[in-house]
């Protein structure tokens, strides 16, 4: 049965699941997009119509957004609203929400990452500035903070690694992780953290001190122990993804 869309403008009571808030408002939003309901140029509704048809968060629907901008089926126009795109039809490189549908998806775009982040921890090793560390050490602090405010972390996850992208000193790092957005944490897409043998907060303390030995390595300038760390890290974001999710291999 086909879901309700977002532009049919009445009110819509949807079934929560377990792939979570943001990405039920994100397939949504990008089925109506697609499916023309949303035409290119029309004006989204607001964040409070939003989350009163979804009955989410303000912060769910913003990160909702960010999805739909990394994208590219929606740009913002600071002050006057966001608008739907033309949907993308050419050959080009792009990952969008539907090709990390299972997570066999998520687990081949981890393995992306391995390749491009260890090589992107050495650079940022070999090439920080203190402005740079700074920047990562916030991003730690952040994430340290949302563990403690029951959230999932994500939005403070992505910065740090995105940080570590800018620190390399090459835009490109970070042009493609500004592309990828959020939906290169495995958290965005299964719900590691609570179905973790270990309990969320264990899972995300030691996701935590995974980022503080990468951030170690690069504050001291130490690029192959740079590149260790990250490559563990990614690694083992693996492994827990295939243990927390079995069956879904």
């Amino acid at each position: 049965m086909a879901q309700p869309s977002l532009a049919d403008g009445g009110d819509v009571v949807r079934p929560r699941r377990a792939r979570g808030l943001v990405t039920e408002v994100v397939e949504n939003l990008a089925a109506s997009i697609r499916e023309g309901a949303i035409p290119p140029g029309a004006k989204l509704p607001t964040e409070s119509e939003i989350m009163a048809r979804f009955d989410v968060s303000r912060t769910v629907v913003r990160e909702a957004i960010s999805h739909l901008q990394a994208n590219r089926l929606v740009e913002t126009r600071h002050g006057v609203g966001t608008f739907a795109l033309a949907p993308q039809s050419s050959g080009n490189f792009q990952i969008a929400d539907v090709d990390l549908a299972t997570v066999a998806d998520v687990i081949a775009l981890l393995e992306l990452r391995i390749s491009l982040e260890t090589e992107a921890a050495g650079l940022a090793a070999q090439r920080r500035t203190e402005a740079n560390l700074l920047s990562m050490q916030a991003m730690l602090d952040a994430f340290q903070t949302s563990i403690l405010e029951d959230s999932d972390a994500v939005p403070s996850d992505f910065s740090f690694h995105m940080e570590v992208a800018k620190a390399t000193g090459n835009r490109h790092f970070a042009d493609l992780m500004t592309y990828l957005g959020t939906m290169i944490i495995p958290r965005t897409r299964v719900n590691t953290a609570s179905s973790a043998p270990e309990g969320r907060l264990n899972y995300l303390r030691r996701v935590h001190g995974e980022h503080e030995y990468i951030f170690n390595a690069i504050r001291n300038q130490d690029a192959d122990a740079a590149r260790a760390a990250m490559r563990t890290h990614l690694a083992n974001s693996k492994d827990r993804l295939r243990k927390s999710q079995p069956d879904a291999l």
